[in-house]
């Protein structure tokens, strides 16, 4: 099991935004790569965990051949551009917008006086070329929420053999990941229990900002909790 808590990490930001960046995966970034920030898992390359300032915008900018995941923490968002102009993200929501080899541009504004908190996560699709896309969702109150990934024959999600799920826990509840996943807490305090093998086992008490690599894991919430999954 490995940890990182985005208290460890520089503070950053770019137009109205500041921003701890917690994967910046080497197949996107390369040489820009900076050595204390994780590679994601899978197609997953990006994570930057957000703030924006009161009446802060992103500028209108474009994309291309990646898809980009924005979670809503705290506070709302006004979204415009290409792909779905006027669409609003209020605390809890979720737009995912694939570029394809279409492409697409958008400007994220905060309408408000005061501070919102936003996650960003980016994926590389597996094939090129693609039209460009749009998906909101809205994850439900307790269990979870698929919002990327998944077969070609569905429509639910835009597919990928990289997933990410949105996992809300109530005290108490738990649920078992298989495989090798990454989990960011982004609300409440968890347990990470990992089973490295029938004598041998890690546990690892998480909370807000903390990032979690690891293999076979159940997590417990300890207090209501919001976790983001990626898995691959």
């Amino acid at each position: 099991m490995q940890i990182l808590a985005k208290k460890s990490l520089p503070l950053g930001g770019f137009a109205g935004l500041t921003e701890h960046r917690l994967i910046t995966d080497v197949k996107m970034f390369g040489d820009r790569k900076k050595p204390n920030v994780w590679n994601g898992l899978g197609n997953f390359v990006y994570l930057a965990d957000a703030y924006f300032n009161p009446k802060g915008t992103t500028g209108m900018h474009p994309h291309k051949e990646i898809d980009v995941i924005t979670v809503m923490v705290d506070g709302r968002i006004s979204h415009e551009g290409s792909l779905e102009h006027g669409q609003s993200l209020i605390a809890g929501d979720v737009q995912v917008q694939r570029a394809g080899g279409e492409g697409f541009a958008h400007n994220e504004m905060n309408p408000d006086n005061t501070k919102n908190r936003l996650l960003q996560l980016w994926v590389l699709p597996e094939k090129s070329g693609q039209p460009a896309g749009y998906k909101h969702y809205t994850p439900k109150a307790e269990g979870t929420t698929r919002i990327y990934g998944g077969k070609d024959n569905q429509h639910a999600t835009f597919s990928s053999k990289t997933t990410i799920d949105v996992v809300n826990l109530t005290v108490n509840s738990t649920i078992t990941l298989t495989g090798e996943t990454l989990a960011y807490v982004t609300s409440g305090q968890v347990e990470f229990l990992e089973k490295i093998s029938a004598e041998q086992e890690t546990r690892f008490i998480a909370e807000n900002g903390e990032l979690i690599r690891s293999i076979n894991t159940t997590i417990t919430a300890k207090s209501n909790s919001t976790v983001i999954v990626i898995g691959n």
